[in-house]
């Protein structure tokens, strides 16, 4: 801080108190020796004083201006600035539109058509081969199976295999996209009850459709319509209807752990009242006798 009084300076001038000018000297007369080489001149104490009185002065005078060439305007030590440092960003759970994202173009639509009429339904690209999982009565009966897959091209396909006690049925397109994305599959062993999940298909004829929702139950038993009966069975509250059958259930993660096979309705309307069932992604692989596991 600057004493009161004292007369401000820029930084180039020294703030300190005024020096006089000591003035010069002629110098002393060199002794001879009487060889007639001259002897070096001793120095005064006078002389002493004056070298030692410069070397205070620079000292005095780096000080000042370093001082203020470091402090801030009022005078007060430059504040330290503030240095970068990684930090991790902030991240959570994927949302249900990102899920949606993600899935969305491993899904495909079912067309069957057989002698009793047509029926739609849903399905998902379960490998690199092109191979849809779907519900087994999504496609039972037809005597025709065309598929639609995300990007828009169209194929006929064929039941490859298929698992009545399952409701599973696995399709072979004749036809594949120029890119093929096969859906990414999780592990249904891991579910609990709470776990969210998302439901995508065509239910009611509504293309793309994706609802969300928790797991409500495990091991459920649902009885089909010819009175055999499902077991095992992942129990969801994602609305699902008419149309959504053959179409994946998502965990919270992206991957798909089950294929919707069934609904309860107490009513003969046959339409959503809060409870789904899908068919574990593992089982669902197996069916038809197959030995592939799902990928984790």
């Amino acid at each position: 801080m600057r004493p009161a009084g004292k007369p401000v300076r820029s930084a180039g001038q020294w703030a300190g108190p005024e020096v006089s000018v000591i003035p010069e000297q002629p110098p002393a007369a060199a002794e001879v020796s009487p060889d007639g080489v001259k002897a070096p001149v001793a120095l005064t104490r006078r002389d002493l004083a004056i070298g030692v009185g410069a070397v205070v002065l620079a000292i005095v005078v780096t000080a000042v201006l370093a001082f203020r060439a470091g402090g801030s305007s009022g005078g007060a030590p430059a504040a330290a600035r503030p240095s970068a440092a990684p930090s991790a960003s902030a991240s959570g759970p994927p949302t249900t539109a990102q899920i949606y994202a993600a899935v969305a173009p491993s899904v495909v639509t079912i067309e069957a058509a057989g002698p009793g009429g047509g029926s739609t339904g849903t399905g998902v690209v379960a490998s690199a081969d092109g191979t849809i999982i779907t519900a087994l009565h999504v496609v039972k009966g037809s005597t025709a199976v065309k598929v639609r897959f995300g990007d828009g091209t169209e194929s006929a396909a064929e039941v490859a295999q298929s698992d009545a006690a399952l409701d599973i049925a696995m399709l072979a397109p004749a036809t594949l996209p120029d890119v093929l994305v096969p859906a990414v599959l999780g592990n249904s062993g891991r579910l609990a009850v709470g776990n969210p999940v998302v439901a995508i298909g065509n239910q009611l004829g509504l293309t793309s459709s994706a609802t969300a929702g928790v797991v409500s139950g495990l091991d459920r038993t649902a009885a089909n319509p010819d009175g055999t009966k499902l077991t095992g069975l992942i129990q969801f509250d994602a609305a699902v209807n008419p149309g959504s059958s053959g179409g994946p259930l998502v965990n919270g993660k992206g991957e798909t752990i089950g294929i919707v096979v069934a609904l309860a309705n107490p009513t003969s309307a046959g339409t959503f009242v809060g409870v789904g069932f899908a068919v574990p992604i593992g089982a669902a692989l197996g069916a038809g006798g197959g030995d592939r596991a799902p990928e984790q």
